[in-house]
């Protein structure tokens, strides 16, 4: 069964509610139909009742099972607002401003407290949005998971070799958000990264911290970034499976992992792969696409207390139907 197929069915397994916030978008409407006709999520949809009905009826999709909340007219506004000025006190927002936000046309933070008061247990936006705005509403409004800075975003590589990661399978980070992470928060990539591999693929991530050098080989200070970030992710999950600094072959390759990191509990059979910074992480993900033929499934934001993710704006109707159902696993943990 293809991983995102897998994941499409442990969505199912355990159901959670997805909200769509750009309801303004005709694909955001198609996929609501078909989240809740594959059974993959609850869905909520965010706009005005009539006015999406009447969408409805012009693209053929039937609404049915999907709930309509209205930000101007829902319920739990008031509430909605007095959690946003207590979250923004520092920045001197008013009730007016919150209720202002909260009602804005993008519907993003309406979307985000939804999740944050457990009404929803993810978002999925970006269709028409830019991941800037994503992911400002989500930081602003859910914040980061206990004791993490950093928010960050997975690929699931799925490749034609398996003997690599999970039958094929690697979690690479970051390789969509951070630039040039120091070691914390380097560090909060890889257990966060860590986190995401025990949801996507039901197994405990075996965590390499690469570089260009394994275990001493080069001396420079981005090596010595990668150590500190080691010791670091140690300190924060003390039974992380994870070592480093391993360049890519000692991390993925038994016999050289045996050679260049004896004893090592990770190097030869890694799983989760850490890169220093987002240019390596960009360019491999991209360089393994496309030359080696493998799938990346992502990118998948991690690091925040409920789960966000991001769209391309080129986007299809397939991809937020499969974005959703990745959402709603995050939910389910």
């Amino acid at each position: 069964m293809h991983l995102v197929d897998q994941l499409k069915a442990k969505a199912r397994a355990r159901l959670q509610t997805v909200v769509l916030p750009e309801s303004y978008d005709d694909r955001m409407i198609q996929a609501a139909e078909m989240i809740v006709r594959d059974g993959l999520a609850k869905v909520v949809l965010l706009g005005d009742a009539d006015t999406l009905q009447a969408k409805a009826g012009e693209l053929g999709v039937s609404l049915t099972g999907v709930a309509v909340v209205d930000p101007n007219r829902a319920p739990q506004l008031d509430a909605y607002v007095a959690e946003l000025v207590k979250l923004r006190a520092k920045k001197g927002m008013t009730a007016e401003q919150a209720r202002e936000t909260l009602t804005g046309d993008d519907n993003l933070f309406f979307g985000a407290m939804m999740v944050r008061k457990g009404d929803a247990g993810g978002m999925v936006a970006g269709a028409y949005n830019t991941t800037g705005d994503v992911l400002r509403a989500a930081f602003q409004v859910i914040g980061t998971a206990p004791g993490m800075k950093t928010v960050s975003s997975v690929f699931l590589m799925v490749t034609k070799s398996p003997e690599f990661g999970e039958n094929g399978v690697l979690c690479f980070a970051d390789c969509a958000v951070n630039p040039n992470p120091d070691a914390q928060a380097l560090a909060e990539i890889a257990v966060s990264t860590a986190v995401s591999c025990k949801s996507f693929l039901g197994v405990d991530a075996r965590v390499a911290m690469l570089s260009f050098s394994t275990k001493g080989s080069a001396s420079h200070e981005d090596c010595d970034k990668v150590l500190k970030a080691l010791e670091i992710a140690r300190g924060l999950d003390p039974q992380l499976q994870i070592d480093g600094e391993l360049q890519a072959d000692a991390a993925l390759l038994p016999k050289v992992g045996a050679k260049k990191a004896p004893g090592s509990a990770v190097a030869g059979m890694a799983n989760t792969l850490i890169f220093p910074n987002l240019d390596a992480g960009n360019i491999a993900y991209k360089l393994v696409e496309r030359v080696a033929g493998a799938e990346a499934v992502g990118p998948i934001i991690q690091g925040l207390a409920k789960p966000v993710n991001d769209l391309s704006r080129g986007c299809s109707v397939d991809d937020i139907v499969s974005v959703a159902a990745i959402t709603a696993v995050q939910a389910q943990g």
